[in-house]
């Protein structure tokens, strides 16, 4: 019987929605991103609405709190 691990994934691939850039960044644990620079045409993102953070709204993996099944910063 296979047994169900529930590691919380903490990289997270970042896409800019603006020029289509890609880069993997490690997510915080301890607290919210809700604005992150693209490293290559300098735009802010912000979470899309209904999103708690720029991870949710752009990144491959959700934030550690919603991967946990927790809300996002206590919200």
């Amino acid at each position: 019987m296979a047994t169900q691990t529930n590691a919380v994934v903490l990289q997270s691939t970042i896409t800019c929605p603006e020029c289509g850039h890609s880069v993997e960044e490690t997510m915080p644990t301890d607290a919210c991103q809700w604005f992150y620079e693209c490293t290559s045409c300098r735009a802010v993102l912000k979470p899309k609405q209904g999103d708690c953070c720029v991870y949710c709204s752009y990144g491959t993996v959700a934030c550690p709190p919603i991967q946990e099944g927790s809300a996002c910063c206590g919200s």
